[in-house]
């Protein structure tokens, strides 16, 4: 048994793409998994806007490429590899500032042999990008930057460019839907509620957009978010903890790093005291 212990409580998981992943992690520190994943990656029909951006781009229509995701960035290259245009973008990123806000696109822009000029510190949120694009290029007015979005929109990067003087164009490649099957989420909600869940884990804010979207659908958001505020909730990171935030979801534990392994173990660690202080007060 690892050093940190859930020692038996239950742990609710709504992450999709590593849900398994998860799961034997909760086991593997001592808890009970239940896992409810809460999205389903769904291309943007047909990528126009994606068509679209690339085409402008190879047009010189723009000064700075801003990438937030490496699975957005490698879903936007096959788009353009089947309508035969992967090899001129490359060729035309590498002539335009290309910025990265984590290491995961980052990676995935190396493998490309495109030069990153910009990459924001950690924790890899949109406020350490900003910081380091203006940073490098001194200022932003009159900057004509591009920006890969992934599946939600970041109104407030979007705003803050545009405030310093940028004209920004976003693009998605791709976004988030529900499951198509919704019977975990439902059986997630279901338990929270009834007090059969002591932590929560999230690691994307689009999960607490569905999870309260399914509660709602069921006529029970009000009971959910009282559930949660009786359970530990654990955000992988900065940007996830603002989204719970902004649903008026508290968050008890963040993350010391975006990773999820250390999320587990950190929740691991420090959800009996969490539990234990918060039954004295």
């Amino acid at each position: 048994m690892p050093s940190g212990s859930f020692d038996g409580l239950r742990v609710l998981s709504l992450e999709s793409r590593r849900s398994a992943e998860i799961s034997r992690l909760i086991e593997t520190y001592g808890g009970v998994a239940f896992s409810a994943p809460a999205m389903r990656e769904v291309s943007v029909a047909e990528n126009q806007e994606a068509l679209r951006f690339a085409r402008d781009l190879l047009g010189g229509s723009f000064d700075v490429v801003v990438f937030l995701t490496g699975v957005g960035a490698r879903i936007l290259l096959q788009a353009l590899a089947r309508e035969q245009l992967d090899q001129q973008f490359l060729e035309a990123l590498r002539k335009v500032t290309v910025a990265a806000r984590g290491p995961k696109p980052q990676s995935v822009l190396r493998e490309w042999s495109v030069p990153v000029r910009v990459a924001a510190s950690e924790p890899h949120t949109w406020r350490e990008l900003l910081a380091s694009l203006e940073a490098s290029l001194g200022t932003l007015r009159g900057q004509r930057i591009a920006v890969q979005e992934y599946g939600a929109s970041n109104p407030e990067f979007l705003a803050a460019l545009g405030e310093r003087g940028a004209s920004v164009r976003a693009f998605s490649v791709y976004q988030w839907a529900l499951p198509e099957d919704l019977t975990p989420l439902r059986e997630a909600v279901s338990s929270l509620i009834a007090g059969h869940i002591d932590v929560a884990l999230f690691t994307t804010g689009m999960q607490i957009q569905h999870f309260l979207q399914v509660a709602r659908e069921m006529n029970r958001e009000s009971e959910l978010h009282a559930a949660l505020k009786k359970a530990i909730v654990a955000s992988i990171g900065p940007s996830t903890s603002a989204a719970l935030l902004a649903q008026g979801v508290h968050v008890d534990l963040e993350s010391s790093h975006g990773k999820l392994g250390l999320l587990v173990r950190e929740a691991a660690e420090r959800s009996k005291q969490l539990i234990s202080s918060r039954t004295r007060e």
